[in-house]
């Protein structure tokens, strides 16, 4: 199966800097994984076009183009931060 193209906006970017470094790997390493089969690592949120992308106590809003195998990274933070976060 060809992986879908992962492009990342500016905010996520920003997110990513202020990860610690393990933690960030291990996001990326995630994302590729995800990247082969979106819809078997990826959850929608409900009431939103976002998906989530579950990395231990960290999330990955992101959204999914079926018609352009893209994924959009919009943001990566903890848990408990993210959802207030979005809106």
């Amino acid at each position: 199966m060809t992986p879908w193209t992962i492009k990342w906006t500016r905010r996520a970017h920003k997110d990513m800097d202020s990860l610690d470094v393990p933690v960030a790997r291990r996001v990326v390493r995630r994302l590729e994984q995800a990247a082969g089969e979106p819809a078997r690592y990826f959850e929608r949120l409900v009431g939103s076009d976002d998906y989530k992308l579950r990395i231990g106590d960290f999330r990955l809003m992101a959204i999914l183009s079926y018609d352009t195998k893209t994924i959009l990274v919009e943001r990566v933070d903890h848990r408990s931060r993210i959802y207030d976060r979005r809106r």
